[in-house]
């Protein structure tokens, strides 16, 4: 039995150590019945695989914790989220929090643990998540499975789960070709205040083909491109001078710029909004000013840990 890899106390019993040792300051407890080597720090792995040992076999990790694993960006949670088919099957224990799903709910293998199949692990995040943190998640979901907003819709087409609805209404927001969260965000505040949706992730062509330069989002006919910009554009010398050089080209080409910062999204998201149409409009887009409805999304809401 490797001790620096959570097991039972059964476990424990079947390789000879007894249950007065485990108790002892040479193993630490993850869940009760469950333990690693008091050399090892547990992580969120081993705090995913120590909640799936307390469950029968057949259990797997679902909801926000099947997509942390996978790579989705969603909010933190002190929770990991089990699912069974069987109620009885359930283990409730502090920090983990089991579900019942139906009897051949679509799972996969995903870094060794079974997980919910993206389809299904959206709709468990439309149970939990508001919908700019549920789009932010679709629109990762897509690079990290490698599938297309179309066919993320398509599958919740056939879901009829209770809150496939809420799915399906933020799936319609999901893009294909999002480079980050904080792009969807910005997204999403733009389309929630009633402007027309910018393009996600448009690249201008060379006449040969080649990628000249790639916007983040994008008001094609008036040139007119908004830019997320974290503070490793600023930190990281190497891309300050890229974005440099990136600014000439983009000069050279016609388009004009919009730059967003995190406090632009969070701090003043009213006023980065008036820039966007101030600047649409200016170039010719026929756009009424920004409405009222993005605001319970994006004021005093900025992503923080949550339980």
């Amino acid at each position: 039995m490797d001790e620096r890899r959570p097991f039972t106390r059964a476990d424990a019993v079947a390789a000879g150590i007894s249950p007065w040792l485990l108790r002892g300051s040479r193993y630490r407890r993850i869940f009760r019945g469950v333990f690693i080597s008091a050399e090892v720090e547990p992580t969120d792995e081993e705090r995913v695989i120590g909640a799936l040992l307390v469950h029968p076999a057949g259990a797997w990790a679902s909801h926000r914790t099947a997509a942390a694993w996978c790579g989705v960006v969603v909010p933190d949670s002190s929770f990991v989220h089990v699912s069974v088919t069987k109620a009885k099957d359930r283990r409730w224990l502090p920090d983990i929090k089991p579900h019942v799903a139906p009897v051949g709910t679509p799972t996969r293998m995903w870094r060794g643990i079974r997980v919910s199949d993206p389809v299904r692990m959206f709709v468990e995040l439309a149970s939990m998540l508001d919908l700019v943190d549920l789009v932010v998640a679709g629109d990762n979901l897509l690079r990290v499975f490698r599938m297309t907003a179309a066919t993320l819709r398509a599958g919740l087409e056939r879901t009829r789960d209770y809150w496939s609805p809420a799915a399906r209404h933020a799936a319609a927001y999901v893009r294909d070709g999002v480079d980050s969260p904080m792009e969807t965000r910005l997204r999403m505040l733009i389309v929630l205040a009633g402007l027309p949706e910018p393009v996600a992730g448009h690249a201008v062509r060379a006449e040969n083909g080649d990628v000249l330069v790639r916007f983040d989002l994008a008001y094609r006919e008036q040139r007119l491109a908004i830019e997320y910009h974290g503070t490793h554009h600023r930190d990281d010398p190497r891309t300050w001078e890229r974005d440099l050089r990136r600014s000439e080209l983009v000069d050279q080409l016609g388009w004009h710029l919009v730059h967003v910062t995190s406090k632009d999204l969070f701090d003043t998201p009213g006023g980065t909004l008036r820039r966007i149409w101030l600047a649409a409009a200016r170039l010719g887009l026929t756009v009424s000013p920004p409405q009222p409805g993005w605001e319970p999304h994006f004021i005093n809401r900025a992503p923080r840990p949550a339980s």
